[in-house]
């Protein structure tokens, strides 16, 4: 039995930040600028939160299933860092506006940007168990985050210089079931690595805290003990031979870059510079495509990779192996395998989404100080507010008004209340 992605779908927003202009804006060094390989950085509105990044990225494959088929979802998880309760999961606003059956599982885990990972193995086991023959399980990973507005001369934010740049908001939707179109997973073949470290944590709803260079080195860490964690159980698993491509957890790219580097020259002997940075060009590069155009997204970040990756590969005629590399900082890490097929990237290819990642507003750096200021006023644990889209009502108007995206309206009683656009 085969067990796997059956269809996926990610939601990068409906505006962007150019990240250049950010850098220039702050007075960033430009030197950091190129290590970083990031172009754009997807924003969200105030009427936007986790929940309608959500439900936004999974409408469009349960719009595809027929309403038996969708009540054949009986389990559904969401990973966060940004939770809008302390009790309540996002899992049962996704549930209520996706009309999904009540016979169904809801809940929520949290572990930094691994949890989507973790959401995607446990649903995949319980579908491997054939506890419920036939079910499917919705797996969602969606954040944003809380950047410190700019003073009132238009400064940078104090506390997050070099780490904004990258910071994005989006969400990820995918089908989990035993009829895996997307992704056929290697089941078993999974190395694991985790450790305490406080390299990045979200202790308030201001922001990320942490040292960012130890964040570098735990990943590299990771990434190393996780594969050779999976070498152990996979008989012959080599990392230049064996997967014809691969998937990273996707901070920056830039990061990325040097992590293939790293592992290459750990696990390939007498590997050249020149055969390293092709076979970055060859095996990674395609899945960082749309990375660079939304940024760190957090639990969604290694599945934009794999759209990238089957978007923007030469079009397949046989099927094909992919590493895949997840990490979640404090720190929990994963690296596992799985097979694509022309199915796969026809899959992928039907869902559009560098066309709806190039149809979005491009943000002057006002606006975007603007929406930042305005967002602020949505942090956790608000109450008794309706959102005012009057100062963005331009973009509001282009690119929600009558396209039928969840939005936020407002909080009552600190129920959060939600309507189609």
């Amino acid at each position: 039995m085969h067990v796997g992605i059956e269809s996926i779908n990610v939601y990068g927003g409906q505006t962007y930040m150019d990240v250049r202009t950010l850098f220039e804006a702050r007075g960033l060094d430009l030197e950091r600028f190129g290590n970083l390989m990031m172009e754009k950085k997807a924003v969200g509105l105030p009427c936007e939160d986790g929940i309608t990044h959500a439900v936004n990225a999974a409408r469009p494959l349960l719009d595809r299933y027929s309403e038996a088929e969708k009540q054949r979802i009986e389990l559904v998880i969401t990973a966060t860092e940004s939770a809008t309760d302390f009790a309540k999961s996002m899992s049962t606003h996704i549930h209520k506006y996706l009309g999904l059956s009540r016979n169904c599982r809801l809940f929520e885990l949290k572990q930094a940007c691994y949890g989507g990972t973790a959401a995607l193995q446990m649903a995949a086991s319980w579908i491997k168990s054939q506890a419920s023959p036939g079910a499917k399980a919705l797996v969602l990973a969606a954040d944003t985050i809380m950047l410190e507005t700019p003073d009132a001369q238009g400064g940078a934010p104090n506390k997050f210089s070099y780490a904004e740049p990258s910071a994005g908001v989006a969400g990820m939707a995918m089908i989990v079931s035993d009829n895996p179109a997307v992704l056929t997973l290697d089941f078993g073949a999974n190395g694991y690595f985790s450790y305490e470290v406080n390299d990045v944590c979200r202790p308030s709803t201001k922001g990320d805290a942490g040292d960012p260079d130890l964040s570098l080195l735990s990943y590299l860490d990771c990434l190393e003990g996780s594969f050779a964690s999976y070498i152990s159980k996979v008989e012959g698993a080599d990392f230049q031979n064996t997967f014809d491509y691969l998937a990273f957890h996707t901070p920056f790219a830039g990061m990325v870059k040097g992590a293939h580097r790293k592992a290459m020259r750990t696990f390939t002997k007498n590997v050249k510079p020149h055969e390293i940075d092709s076979d970055f060009q060859r095996r990674v590069m395609p899945s960082l495509k749309y990375c660079v155009q939304v940024g760190g997204v957090y639990s969604a970040t290694l599945y934009f990779a794999l759209c990238s990756l089957l978007d923007n590969i030469p079009d397949l005629d046989t099927p094909k192996r992919v590493g895949m590399f997840s990490y979640g900082s404090g720190c929990a890490s994963e690296f596992y395998s799985g097979v694509i097929t022309p199915t796969s990237q026809a899959e992928i290819r039907s869902m559009k989404i560098g066309e709806a990642l190039a149809n979005r507003y491009s943000l002057s750096m006002a606006e975007y100080d603007k929406l930042l200021r305005q967002s602020a006023q949505w942090e956790f644990g608000v109450n008794d507010k309706e959102v005012d889209i009057q100062p963005f009502y331009d973009i509001y108007k282009k690119h929600f008004e009558g396209k039928g995206y969840l939005v936020l309206k407002g909080v009552k009683d600190f129920q959060r209340e939600y309507a189609w656009s």
